[in-house]
């Protein structure tokens, strides 16, 4: 690549290498057994969409090392997608979405090769659950043999585990906290464990880790990395209920549908009044909504100006967020990329 970041040329590099790598992974599922035609398919579906903002924050980490653009790293940057492919199917499953990127979810488009059988929705939210699984493991396999030095994946191999982790006690506290009354403490730290570690920091910290990045460099680099993290979030809230379907490839009433625990509720929830919150409860977590409960829940949310709130909470993390890199010694080209993603990220439509 070019000292100058083109996000464009970046995703397609990422594309490519993941098409790939699913393609011979599909292949080998097939040589199994022909009855896994539509495991091996929901495979690739699954991982084939995406900013691949996750790889660009790993791929920056390392660049931020100081270090030079590698076809190795691409491939370690890569299996980041794959661990957000993985989260995706499985919270896919435990939100019962219909739709992503305005295709079925995973759940649903394998309900159709079991029609006609018992139990086949059930049935379908199992072999998405293992859907989930093995892409969750297959980042691990292209992480491992992306054909970096074994002494670089070893620096690194702690931040896996703590990716992990975090990602799963996010998802964990999400469920925990679902159908709950409204809580802006709980609310951030559901953001900032589901998404905002796995998407920003925690890629940012395994490029560097990768790449040799010193400690005083991984400090600064977190810290931008989880302010920028949540403002990715809560971009996500916005768009959740305000955004174009057409956009967001996101049915808009899933979070009201789902009690979900997102900052935007939260907010909302503090500055209403009783009767308010009366109204709101009503539609809360009701299965029956419709558009015009989308419009009411809306009219409500911008009445007591939640949205204006929210988005001034990412500004403020975005600008904080750009803060830290000027507070880091940075080659030109890193400082340049993150500062761009610091954008894309967060201003965006879907």
């Amino acid at each position: 690549m070019s000292e100058r970041w083109d996000a464009v040329a970046f995703k397609a590099r990422i594309d490519v290498l993941l098409a790939d790598f699913l393609a011979e992974e599909a292949r080998q599922l097939l040589a199994i057994d022909d009855v896994l035609k539509p495991v091996a398919e929901q495979l690739q579906v699954a991982a084939g969409h995406g900013k691949r903002l996750r790889a660009a924050f790993c791929y920056w980490g390392w660049r931020a090392a100081g270090q030079p653009d590698s076809d190795a790293l691409v491939r370690a940057a890569a299996s980041m997608e794959l661990v957000h492919a993985a989260a995706v199917v499985h919270d896919d499953i435990i939100d019962d979405s219909p739709l992503r990127h305005n295709l079925p979810t995973v759940h649903i488009a394998l309900q159709a090769p079991l029609a006609g059988r018992l139990e086949s929705r059930a049935a379908a939210r199992s072999l998405a659950m293992l859907v989930g699984d093995h892409l969750m493991a297959l980042a691990g396999q292209l992480f491992a043999t992306s054909g970096l030095p074994a002494a670089y994946l070893a620096r690194a191999r702690p931040m896996w585990a703590e990716l992990a982790r975090e990602l799963i006690a996010g998802e964990c506290l999400e469920i925990l906290s679902t159908g709950t009354s409204p809580d802006m403490d709980v609310s951030m730290k559901v953001v900032r464990y589901k998404t905002a570690k796995y998407t920003v920091e925690q890629p940012l910290l395994i490029g560097g880790l990768l790449g040799g990045a010193s400690p005083g460099l991984r400090v600064g680099l977190s810290a931008y990395g989880l302010l920028l993290g949540e403002a990715f979030q809560l971009r996500d809230d916005l768009l959740g209920l305000f955004g174009e379907p057409g956009r967001t490839g996101k049915a808009s009433l899933d979070d009201i549908r789902g009690h979900r625990p997102t900052a935007l509720l939260a907010k909302t929830w503090q500055s209403a009044l009783p009767a308010q919150r009366e109204r709101l409860a009503g539609v809360l977590g009701r299965r029956d909504l419709t558009e015009e409960h989308l419009h009411d829940v809306r009219e409500l949310m911008v009445e007591l100006k939640a949205p204006e709130q929210v988005e001034r909470m990412i500004d403020e993390r975005v600008q904080e967020a750009i803060g830290h890199l000027d507070e880091l010694d940075l080659p030109h080209s890193a400082r340049q990329a993150l500062t761009a993603l610091a954008g894309s990220a967060t201003d965006r439509r879907h």
